[in-house]
């Protein structure tokens, strides 16, 4: 009989993206997962795609993160060049064959219950990407970034399609916030 316990079950936090005590939890807990992942290659991978509102949080994110210029930081996933359903594969085949023993950082949309909209996940283990609207897609990284970004249930594509910009675009400052704020610190110290 296996005993669970709190040490063995993977670590999962949710905070509501405006709430700076809890962004300044994820900045913490990220700072101690990128601390873990000395001296591998860190690998930021958006998924989404700049043709749905709601599912162009990740390619937002890369795209800011890019701006940002963080040395030894890899980025993949931006609005010019976003890495969704069609060509995950292809990239995952990229990272694999140019990146020694890489640790993957995940960071993909996703549909929840209502009142879970606006908040940013950051969890162990590998994402699940398109999982939301039924699509088999390979599981993607060490760790995972998920923004809840509208409700979900029923129509999934039309809700993706209409979700609010504003919503979206206020995430992915948050998201790429935490991400550089950890990535200094862990650089730094």
């Amino acid at each position: 009989m296996k005993l669970l316990s709190v040490f063995n079950e993977p670590q999962k936090l949710k905070v509501h993206f405006d709430d700076s005590a809890g962004t300044h939890k994820l900045v913490t807990r990220l700072e101690g997962i990128l601390q873990t992942a000395r001296p591998r290659p860190v690998i930021i991978l958006c998924v989404g795609t700049d043709r749905s509102t709601g599912d162009s949080l990740g390619p937002l994110i890369g795209t800011q993160l890019m701006r940002l210029s963080l040395p030894q930081l890899y980025i993949m996933g931006t609005l010019e060049q976003p890495v969704h359903a069609t060509n995950l594969t292809e990239n995952l085949e990229y990272i694999n064959n140019s990146f020694v023993n890489p640790f993957i950082i995940a960071i993909d949309a996703c549909l929840g219950k209502l009142d879970s909209v606006g908040h940013i996940t950051l969890a162990e283990g590998p994402l699940k990407p398109g999982a939301g609207v039924n699509k088999d897609l390979p599981a993607v990284g060490e760790v995972h970034l998920t923004g809840i970004v509208n409700v979900g249930g029923f129509m999934e594509y039309m809700v993706l399609q209409n979700t609010r910009l504003s919503l979206v675009w206020k995430m992915a400052e948050s998201i790429s916030n935490v991400i550089s704020r950890a990535y200094i610190k862990t650089k730094c110290s």
